[in-house]
């Protein structure tokens, strides 16, 4: 399962981390965001061990929205060494979503 991913956890589990990290920004009143919440999800199961996946919802986390300058939602970050190496924006095929984490594993 994703990761709730907080201004409070961020820190400790995507920035010190060393696995790449695929960030969902996402919110409840979002429908492409729920479109690829599944997806999300299948990620999570797929790479468990070998990648982290978190969700951060922006109306819980807003801090992160603009530390990462988010704008548009959904917005995925591909986080690895504390660094975004790789960003998608907008509902996705899964295809897109594993292209991304394959380069950067």
């Amino acid at each position: 399962m994703a990761l709730e991913l907080t201004d409070t956890n961020f820190q400790d589990k995507v920035l010190d981390s060393d696995k790449l990290t695929v960030v969902d920004f996402w919110a409840e009143w979002c429908g492409p965001c729920r479109a690829i919440g599944p997806v999300i999800e299948e990620l999570s199961k797929e790479y468990d061990g070998k990648v982290n996946v978190g969700k951060v919802n922006v109306d819980h986390n807003p801090q992160l929205s603009i530390n990462y300058g988010v704008t548009s939602i959904p917005a995925i970050l591909f986080i690895k060494g504390g660094k975004v190496v790789d960003k998608l924006v907008g509902a996705q095929p899964k295809s897109n979503f594993v292209k991304k984490i394959e380069q950067h594993i």
